[in-house]
């Protein structure tokens, strides 16, 4: 490759924000929880359900995976329902999670990863 085709690097606050995602996707609940929601939209309970999570910790985390701007809510009467709001982020945790659930395959657990079927 030269240096003619080699692609500019991004600018630092494009690495800082790309950062910032994947420290926030770092967290497995958090990782879980956008997994989850890349399936369908869901409200705070189901969520803690699918998840495994105490209430307070799933609003706790979905609370910073909004501000990064990676999901949303709205209200539906008294529920609030979140869903993402960043489809190329849905696209980045589907690849590596299928990625690395097809390396290590069923002898290692892959199968226990919730909703990699869907």
């Amino acid at each position: 490759m030269t240096a003619e085709t080699t692609p500019a690097d991004p600018p630092e606050q494009v690495l800082t924000e790309a950062a910032a995602a994947f420290g926030l996707l770092a967290s497995p609940a958090r990782l879980h929880l956008v997994w989850a929601l890349a399936q369908g939209e869901s409200d705070v309970s189901h969520l803690a359900e699918r998840v495994g999570g105490a209430l307070p910790a799933v609003s706790q985390h979905l609370a910073k995976l909004k501000l990064a701007g990676l999901v949303r809510s709205r209200r539906e009467g008294r529920r609030v329902v979140y869903l993402v709001d960043d489809p190329d982020v849905v696209d980045v945790v589907r690849l590596m999670v299928e990625r690395l659930a097809q390396r290590t395959g069923p002898e290692h657990g892959a199968g226990r990863v919730r909703g990699l079927g869907a």
